[in-house]
């Protein structure tokens, strides 16, 4: 009789434990995953950055302002999924046959890369901005931190080739979208497919949200996260696990310009030489000092330029 209560009992926690681990487990899918969802992430504190001087400054604004005067043309593709993905896309007129595709980080949108277009449009690219799966206008009810979106950019990739008539293209992005470019570059890309620049880019969806988990909630990673990984595979086709920026680098074979804030707490800074060193192809690292996520690029503009044109002279032909 007594061994059956206290089995009674044991089976009664593990239940209870069971469902509140379910439970947690939907409450991270809601706060990571499910699109439309606010949410604070564990981010540097603005002291933490340089100041940009006037100069840098001027540019950011000059650009910015340059951008909310265009009129994009709206793109469109179908997923593999069958989701519409939708993109802006800045046809230039000087018809180069150069092109860049810009992606954007998480929970953000085309509009967040409104900085660089200008920069690229200056020198004859094309510009094509998509709004990732489940961002901005395209369609999709899950974030997929750049997993299912790399089979997305092999599309979007294709269109500019077939359609637009990119010979030499560029894929850049910021955060996720960096990650997202560096997932791309382990897929069979045509030859068009020049070189790739990743700003403050995750190694895995599962290193990334540990660190989040563990400053956030101040939670270990197990077994929460590996619950949430199980929900997200059901509810969203994949596992934290195989999203892995890590691995797919391992194949690339495009010349690669990896960019990291040195007081990048959204992010830690290591990922950059962890992929850095597992990366295939011709590679380059450059370390910002006093930089924190994705703020390269407002804190050192000039120099950030001069290296990103010191890329593209060794990567793009102006033949």
């Amino acid at each position: 009789m007594l061994k059956k209560k206290i089995a009674i009992i044991l089976g009664s926690i593990v239940g209870i434990l069971l469902i509140g681990l379910i439970v947690a487990g939907n409450y991270f899918y809601s706060e990571g995953i499910k699109r439309g969802t606010e949410v604070e992430l564990h981010q540097e504190p603005e002291s933490v950055n340089a100041q940009a001087n006037e100069t840098a400054r001027s540019i950011i604004e000059e650009a910015e302002t340059w951008y909310k005067d265009q009129e994009l043309d709206e793109l469109e593709i179908l997923s593999y999924d069958n989701l519409r993905l939708k993109a802006g896309f800045f046809d230039n007129e000087a018809q180069t046959g150069k092109a860049v595709i810009l992606a954007h980080g998480y929970r953000g949108n085309r509009d967040h890369m409104d900085d660089l277009v200008k920069f690229y449009f200056d020198q004859g690219f094309d510009v094509l901005l998509p709004d990732a799966r489940g961002h901005g206008e395209s369609e999709g009810d899950y974030i997929g931190y750049g997993w299912h979106d790399r089979l997305d950019y092999v599309k979007w990739i294709d269109l500019m080739i077939e359609e637009y008539g990119a010979e030499q293209l560029l894929l850049h992005g910021n955060s996720m979208g960096a990650s997202l470019v560096l997932m791309t570059s382990g897929e069979e890309l045509p030859d068009e497919v020049k070189g790739i620049i990743a700003d403050s880019g995750y190694t895995t969806v599962k290193e990334e949200l540990k660190h989040q988990l563990k400053h956030l909630y101040h939670l270990p990673s197990f077994p929460i996260l590996d619950v949430t990984s199980v929900i997200t595979k059901v509810r969203a086709g994949y596992f934290f696990g195989e999203a892995s920026a890590l691995e797919q680098v391992k194949k690339n074979t495009r010349p690669l310009f990896l960019i990291h804030g040195d007081a990048d707490e959204l992010v830690p800074t290591d990922m950059a030489y962890e992929l850095y060193e597992a990366a295939g192809g011709e590679k380059e690292l450059w370390i910002v000092p006093n930089a924190g996520h994705t703020k390269a690029y407002s804190i050192a503009t000039e120099e950030f330029q001069t290296r990103l044109q010191e890329f593209i002279d060794k990567t793009i032909s102006n033949e």
